[in-house]
Parts: C-alpha cells; structure tokens; sequence
C-alpha cells in the first residue's frame, strides 16, 4: 500500500496498492510512501511521512455535528430516491407518447401516484 501526499503543503492526497498515474512520479509535486508491511492503512488516522515511509499519526476526530447534518440532509431527501426508484420502473416516453396518440392522462397519473405515495416533508 502506498500513500500519495501533495509536496507543496505535504497534505495527504489518495491510499492506493499500486501508482493510479504517472503524473504521482513528479517529485517536485508529490511524495510517495510506503506503508510499513506489518501495517495497514487505516483511513480513520492522520499519516505523515519520512524518508520514504509513511507513518500513522493520531486518530481523526469526529465532527459530531457534521455527522448529524449528513443524516438529516439523508433523511429528508430520502423521499426523492424513493421516487427516482419508482420513476426508473416506468417507460415514461412511451406513455407520454400513448396518452398524446389516444388522449389519455395514463403519464400524469402514475407520476401523480408516485409523489402521492412518497411526499415531500
């Protein structure tokens, strides 16, 4: 496993088990290091490196209220992937294109169903 970390201000980038790009090689840009073979990235802790190594720093902290902003924002939109998954189930243009050939409301009508069945908050 190595890990990428940016030169210019020495931020850790990207984990990966091999190079992603040659451009990683540039090492004006980017250093490159090894995680120690008795270890394992662990992508809940800082790393730095040195010489080549990287080396595991402390445990990142958690913001306990970003975390619960993300679920809020998750449950309050959960609405729209219920819908989006019953929108994928309709052949809407078929049904746009049926209800103008023989003057029907079949489109409207499920879409209608669907927002019924999963309201907005």
């Amino acid at each position: 496993m190595i890990l990428i970390f940016d030169k210019t201000n020495d931020t850790f980038l990207m984990s990966a088990n091999t190079l992603p790009s040659e451009i990683y090689k540039d090492e004006d840009k980017y250093v490159i290091a090894n995680v120690p073979q008795e270890e394992t990235y662990d992508p809940l802790y800082s790393y730095s490196h040195k010489d080549g190594v990287a080396i595991k720093g402390s445990l990142i902290p958690i913001d306990t209220d970003e975390v619960k902003r993300l679920a809020d924002e998750h449950t309050a939109t959960q609405y729209s992937r219920d819908r989006k998954e019953e929108y994928d189930k309709l052949n809407q243009d078929e049904m746009r294109f049926d209800d103008q050939v023989n003057n029907t409301t079949t489109w409207v009508d499920a879409i209608n169903a669907i927002k019924a069945s999963h309201p907005k908050p």
